[in-house]
């Protein structure tokens, strides 16, 4: 593999590749990696793992009793009524 060095990379470009980085998960250089495959169409043809986020500041909300009814209210809608399956 071929090490390449960035210089006067302009500041807002930074920021963009670093907040990119952060929310992937990975490090600079896998990021900037990926962006340039994607931007010259190389490296894997596999389809980039989606992630979504649209959800995230839901996640971890409820309380234990909150999520014991929902818990127990799908519980109910999941009985089988045998006079419906004779």
């Amino acid at each position: 593999m071929k090490a390449i060095t960035l210089r006067n990379l302009p500041p807002e470009l930074a920021r963009t590749i670093e907040r990119e980085a952060v929310a992937d998960g990975t490090s600079l250089n896998r990021t900037v990696i990926r962006l340039l495959e994607r931007a010259t169409g190389t490296g894997s043809r596999q389809p980039a793992e989606v992630l979504h986020r649209d959800l995230d500041h839901l996640s971890g909300t409820w309380s234990d009793a909150e999520a014991d009814a929902f818990d127990a209210a799908l519980a109910v809608q999941r009985e089988i009524d045998p006079e419906l399956w004779k």
